[in-house]
């Protein structure tokens, strides 16, 4: 539930950006009326990934206790501790220019004379969020701390609107900025924790026939079942019996992730302070 409220949260507060930057644009060259049009690419977008993500699940439920299943649930793991650290790359990337690029886009179709162009916008804008949104929602289902994935995935977006609606109705400040950085720590954890799940799916499927000793057993502290130990799950990857190599992967993708996420802020720093040569 923790997970999912984090990811909807951010996704949530991306996807207004998003909405905002197309709306402001729109309404200063007097096309209000097309902002319809970028609302309807964006809700299709979620409604395509929602109902691939719920057929996928309820194929994926019918296997359940299989090999196939693990498999799956494997590669979802992998897939969401990849898109994870992704995230925060590409928000670092595109934060200072998303405004720019999106109206340079928008001014692009519009040219054309082809309104109908902002809702591939708006649904390329937005698909973005939503795959990644499904791709993680479909791994913490499967995985051990499921137990209100969908309820936390609700509650993130609500209180995402919340936020939107403070920012943009009633004119509150948030630094966008800090949110994302420090969401973006917070994803980094959960990536940790979705590829030591991996790892341990992988042993346990006889694949990675090393390392697969049990470090320490602390069922005696902190239950893995209970539900503490299910919110530590979520948090921080816990794991009562863990493997030498799931805690080398948790531990190495945290530090792998920050090291790229510091590497990358030092290059755009340099970018922006470096004067442009005429």
């Amino acid at each position: 539930m923790v997970a999912t409220f984090v990811i909807f949260l951010r996704e949530g507060i991306e996807a207004s950006l998003i909405a905002a930057i197309l709306a402001a644009y729109l309404t200063k060259i007097g096309q209000r009326s097309a902002i319809k049009i970028v609302v309807a690419g964006m809700v299709s977008a979620a409604l395509l990934a929602g109902a691939a993500g719920a057929i996928i699940y309820a194929t994926i439920k019918t296997w359940a206790d299989t090999r196939a299943q693990t498999i799956f649930e494997t590669i979802m793991y992998g897939l969401a501790a990849a898109i994870l650290v992704s995230m925060s790359l590409w928000m670092g990337r595109h934060a200072r220019t998303m405004s720019s690029e999106l109206k340079s886009q928008a001014e692009g179709v519009l040219s054309k004379g082809e309104r109908r162009g902002l809702f591939f916008l708006a649904f390329q804008a937005t698909g973005r969020e939503t795959l990644e949104a499904t791709v993680f929602t479909l791994a913490v289902l499967f995985g051990p701390t499921g137990k209100g994935a969908l309820l936390g995935g609700a509650l993130g977006l609500v209180v995402a609107a919340g936020i939107a609606l403070a920012m943009f109705k009633f004119g509150v400040k948030v630094n966008v900025s800090s949110f994302f950085k420090v969401i973006g720590w917070i994803l980094t954890i959960f990536g940790g924790a979705m590829a030591a799940n991996a790892v341990e799916n992988l042993q346990g499927l006889g694949w990675l026939p090393f390392l697969d000793a049990p470090l320490w057993n602390s069922n005696g502290f902190i239950e893995g079942e209970s539900q503490l130990g299910d919110l530590l799950h979520a948090f921080v990857g816990y794991s009562a019996e863990p493997t030498a190599l799931q805690l080398l992967t948790f531990v190495g993708y945290i530090v792998t992730s920050l090291w790229l996420l510091s590497a990358q802020r030092k290059r755009l720093d340099r970018a922006v302070a470096t004067p442009a040569v005429a």
